[in-house]
């Protein structure tokens, strides 16, 4: 009887995809804003990419072994880990410091924690954030066609104008990933497509941060100052790659509105009364430190549970 009868904790009901097929398809929307990011900075881009999502493998691998755990990295998280790292980073970083940003990503963020499900954080955005804070002068070098110079939308704090086509289109400096908004969205569709993410999450997210944008930003409804904050600064990388992680959002229907509108005003307040002109990574790493307290005050109450004060009046009046 023992053999014909399974008994786990819940869920019971499984869906068909495994945590590898959904990394898989992760891997394959990334591919548009890879290939352009390569296209754009050319081999640099390549190589960073490679070190990074080699150093990640690496760093999981030998962590795991140290550690006498079973292997995971065949489930590619530490490849997806890898490749959104390094779409996060210039093409100009130095190798080694991408390799630090790596491990950081994966044994800090991630293996201490407990490993895939377990980190409190997305660990992508955790080793660019570290390496932000380590090597600020390196971290924020663009270059573009040969020339170093600010990222549109510093130039736009700045009070410069800025070509939105070219945001758009992906012509401009910035991080491997983040120039090519077509491109990101060409990804997003796909992996809504495929049901692996829905348009909750980054839908509020986008939609909030443009009100922000119009109440706050100093333009009112200037449809090329918003259009220049929406296409610019990793906000849709971020809004349909790392901030619908699974482990890191929340799962309630109420909890993503509510992480979604945490992302968008947090984005905003960070780019209008900040020092940076970006701030996505810090968004969204700040609201994933939210995400417990987000769940806890949304979760659906259990059918038939009642107060406990309601429960002592029907008793005193019995």
């Amino acid at each position: 009887m023992s053999d014909l009868l399974k008994v786990s904790s819940s869920p019971h009901v499984r869906a068909k995809d495994d945590t590898s097929r959904i990394m898989l398809y992760v891997i394959l929307a990334l591919m548009p804003t890879y290939v352009f990011g390569v296209i754009n900075f050319g081999l640099r881009a390549l190589l960073l990419v490679g070190v990074c999502i080699i150093s990640c493998v690496l760093s999981e691998f030998l962590f795991e072994k140290a550690v006498g755990k079973k292997s995971t990295v065949g489930d590619l998280s530490a490849v997806v880990t890898g490749l959104l790292l390094a779409l996060n980073l210039p093409h100009t970083l130095p190798i080694w410091q991408a390799v630090i940003g790596s491990v950081f990503a994966i044994v800090v963020v991630k293996m201490l924690f407990g490993g895939l499900g377990q980190n409190f954080m997305n660990p992508a955005l955790g080793g660019r954030v570290f390496l932000l804070i380590s090597f600020a002068t390196t971290m924020t070098n663009f270059e573009f066609d040969g020339v170093a110079g600010p990222t549109p939308l510093a130039a736009l704090k700045t009070g410069e104008t800025v070509n939105t086509l070219d945001m758009l289109i992906g012509r401009t400096g910035g991080t491997i990933g983040e120039t090519s908004a077509l491109c990101i969205l060409v990804g997003a569709i796909f992996l809504i497509l495929v049901g692996v993410i829905d348009l909750v999450i980054p839908g509020v997210y986008i939609v909030s941060f443009a009100i922000f944008i119009i109440l706050f930003g100093g333009h009112g409804f200037d449809t090329g100052y918003l259009v220049a904050h929406l296409c610019g600064g990793g906000l849709m990388l971020g809004a349909f790659f790392m901030a619908t992680d699974y482990v890191t959002s929340p799962i309630t229907p109420l909890g993503k509105v509510i992480f979604g509108i945490c992302l968008g005003v947090l984005t905003g307040l960070f780019r209008i009364f900040g020092n940076s002109a970006e701030g996505v990574s810090y968004a969204i790493i700040f609201s994933n430190l939210l995400v417990p307290l987000i769940e806890r005050v949304t979760v659906p109450r259990a059918f038939g549970v009642v107060k406990e004060k309601k429960v002592r009046e029907v008793k005193a009046n019995e």
